[in-house]
C-alpha cells in the first residue's frame, strides 16, 4: 500500500510539471506580441525621423547663432571705424569735383589765334592749324589765346595740380607743366613773368604767369599756348572743357 501511495504523487507532480512547462512553451512574450504587431515598425520608424530632424534643427540653428557672433564686423578694423581695408591697405581718396577750364579770367575778352588740328576737319580748318616754323610745317596740337586788344594778361591754371615743368626755352619763351589727377597734364607756353616753380602745388584758377611773346609763334602776339594731353595724347581742350567755363 505504502509503495502504490508513493508512486502516485510522483506521476502527479510529473504530470503538473509537464504541463506547466508545456504551457509556457506555447505562451509568447509581452514584446513578442508587440512586435507582432503591423504598425510598431513603422510607428518606431517615424518616431526616430523626428528626433533626427529634431537634433538636426537645434544644431542648425545653434551653429548660425554661433557665426553671426564669430563675423566681424567689416568697418572696425583694429578698433577704428574704416572702409573695411585695413590701415596698411587703405590708399587715400582723393575727391577731384573740378572740370578744366581756360587759363584766363574772361573769355569773353580773348579771341583764338590758332586752334587746335583736328584731322576730321576740312581741309581749310586743317591748314589753318598748321605750325610753320622755318620752312617746316607741324599740327598745332593746341589752342592759343590772344586778348581782342592785343595786350597781356594773366595766365591761370586751368586745374589743381603739381608744377612738373617750369623753364625757358629757346622757341616758345617760358614754359609750364602741370600734372593733375587721372593722367591729365596741362601745358603753357609763350609765357612771361613767371610765378610758379617745379614741385609747386597750384590751385585753379591760381595765377601762374602772364602771357608773352615766342619765337616759334611771333606773328600772334602776347599770347598763351594751351596745351592739354591724356596719358600723353594732345586733345581739343575745348572738347573737355564745359559750356559754363567756355
Amino acid at each position: 500500500m505504502n509503495d502504490g501511495n508513493n508512486k502516485t504523487p510522483r506521476k502527479i507532480e510529473e504530470s503538473s510539471k509537464s504541463v506547466v512547462g508545456s504551457s509556457s512553451a506555447v505562451r509568447p512574450s509581452g514584446w513578442k506580441k508587440l512586435l507582432s504587431k503591423r504598425w510598431v515598425f513603422p510607428a518606431a520608424y517615424m518616431a526616430a525621423a523626428a528626433i533626427i530632424v529634431a537634433i538636426l534643427w537645434v544644431y542648425s540653428g545653434t551653429g548660425k547663432d554661433e557665426a553671426k557672433q564669430t563675423v566681424t564686423d567689416p568697418t572696425e578694423v583694429n578698433g577704428d571705424a574704416t572702409t573695411g581695408a585695413k590701415d596698411s591697405d587703405a590708399a587715400p581718396v582723393v575727391a577731384n569735383t573740378e572740370t578744366l577750364r581756360w587759363p584766363v579770367d574772361k573769355m569773353e575778352d580773348m579771341k583764338t589765334t590758332m586752334p587746335f588740328y583736328d584731322e576730321s576737319a576740312s581741309l581749310e580748318a586743317r591748314e589753318a592749324a598748321m605750325v610753320e616754323y622755318k620752312g617746316n610745317f607741324k599740327p598745332h596740337m593746341a589752342i592759343d589765346l590772344a586778348r581782342e586788344d592785343a595786350k597781356t594778361f594773366d595766365v591761370l591754371a586751368a586745374l589743381s595740380g603739381e608744377v612738373t615743368v617750369a623753364e625757358q626755352t629757346p622757341n616758345n619763351n617760358f614754359v609750364v607743366e602741370i600734372k593733375h589727377a587721372d593722367g591729365l597734364v596741362t601745358v603753357y607756353q609763350s609765357l612771361d613773368n613767371l610765378q610758379v616753380k617745379v614741385g609747386d602745388q597750384v590751385e585753379q584758377g591760381d595765377l601762374i604767369a602772364t602771357a608773352g611773346q615766342s619765337e616759334q609763334e611771333a606773328s600772334e602776339g602776347y599770347h598763351v599756348h594751351f596745351e592739354v594731353r591724356s596719358n600723353g595724347n594732345s586733345v581739343n581742350p575745348a572738347s573737355l572743357i564745359k559750356a559754363e567755363n567756355k
